[in-house]
């Protein structure tokens, strides 16, 4: 990750990841012996809103008003029944005044130029620069968090900077990025900062990714998917149960997002975090592939990632390096092309290979590329044409 000083950003550049100013001390914390609600999904939070909006502050895209002067945000499956006053359960919306609003638009908490291969995206526009911004909120509460201090803090309780739409545009492109990534958080709590960010960033030539846990409503993500060119999206678990108890979530809509993004022909590749005890199993990874190849096909990247303690399962060990590598061989012996390890440096889980030759294709050291046998979007050995977004070939 690229770093760069407060005044070159000013100047269109990338700064560092924010710190919040609050802490954890006497949360709880889970081992998988430990006994965990059914349910840990949030709520509203009533009377939380600030008494006048700031100059963050944007009116909701997609909201429903309701009697007596409440609102439902439509934005999510959680579908939060705001009365004025409260504050949304993904703690960045509030209803003032019968209207909803976003507290999270241009006040970016974190902004980093990443190679693109941290998102994880392996087929899309190789070893090129991706602008990456986030802001606070999110609407899980997965007990796995890396990223809990903004993921799960109101937006005013974050140090953060101005980066309004056309900043994020320009930023990105003097720091010569081809890409405009939104992540680190959710970026659906903060859909019309991203939205607008990406309507400005394909005008101007660049592309869009949205780094995503997919917990979106069907509208909404339509409208996304116009401006939107590439994803990857964490499937969490191919069981509702265990979405409820890690992620505070419901498993459907999640398999909804994947089955939109299909259809709408945007690149998206798949992530799973194998949580020790939290359904790391081959029945599960062979219900997963099912799945995934009825609905969406064998063609979309699959990235197995390794665990490590964070958050409220710092007790866990890590993910067994030789659990991930099972998991990679049964999903490519299941029928999904391109099968991943993530967290796991220097296995040949992190290369491409062709599904057809078995060539290496891609050899990735770290987020370096040292070799790349991809020509035109083809192996360059058998011609076989490999699924992706990639760069025109200068040969």
């Amino acid at each position: 990750m690229k770093r760069v000083n407060r005044r070159q950003f000013m100047l269109a550049a990338a700064v560092g990841l924010c710190q919040t100013a609050t802490g954890h001390a006497g949360w709880p914390f889970f081992g998988p012996s430990d006994p965990v609600p059914a349910d840990i999904g949030g709520s509203i939070f009533q009377n939380d809103a600030p008494a006048t909006l700031w100059k963050w502050s944007r009116a909701a895209d997609h909201f429903s008003r309701l009697d007596d002067g409440a609102v439902m945000c439509t934005l999510c499956p959680h579908r939060c029944r705001l009365s004025p006053g409260d504050r949304s359960l993904c703690r960045s919306r509030v209803n003032l005044d019968g209207t909803l609003y976003s507290l999270a638009y241009g006040n970016a908490c974190s902004a980093n130029v990443d190679p693109i291969e941290k998102k994880p995206l392996f087929h899309f526009l190789p070893a090129t620069s991706t602008f990456s911004i986030a802001a606070a909120g999110c609407n899980f509460r997965c007990l796995n968090c890396q990223n809990w201090e903004i993921s799960q803090a109101r937006p005013e309780d974050v140090r953060h900077i101005d980066l309004f739409p056309d900043a994020v545009v320009t930023s990105a492109v003097a720091s010569g990025c081809r890409t405009v990534a939104y992540t680190y958080s959710e970026p659906t709590t903060f859909y019309e900062y991203m939205i607008d960010s990406a309507r400005i960033a394909r005008a101007r030539g660049l592309r869009n990714v949205w780094i995503s846990n997919g917990y979106i409503n069907r509208e909404p993500l339509l409208a996304l998917c116009r401006v939107l060119d590439g994803a990857n999206v964490n499937l969490k678990s191919i069981s509702d149960d265990i979405y409820r108890k890690l992620n505070g979530g419901r498993l459907k809509p999640v398999l909804d997002t994947f089955v939109t993004l299909h259809r709408q022909g945007v690149h998206f590749e798949m992530t799973h975090l194998v949580v020790p005890g939290y359904g790391d199993s081959e029945e599960m990874v062979r219900r997963m592939c099912a799945w995934i190849l009825e609905h969406v096909g064998p063609d979309h990247p699959l990235h197995f990632l390794r665990f490590f303690p964070r958050y409220r399962l710092d007790r866990l060990a890590p993910t067994p390096v030789a659990a991930l590598v099972r998991f990679r061989e049964l999903a490519m012996a299941e029928g999904i092309r391109y099968v991943y390890l993530g967290n796991v440096p220097g296995h040949e889980g992190n290369h491409t290979f062709c599904h057809h030759c078995r060539r290496l294709l891609v050899e990735r050291q770290g987020y370096h590329l040292s070799v790349f046998n991809i020509v035109a979007g083809h192996c360059r050995f058998c011609r076989t044409p490999i699924p992706g977004v990639w760069p025109a070939d200068e040969a």
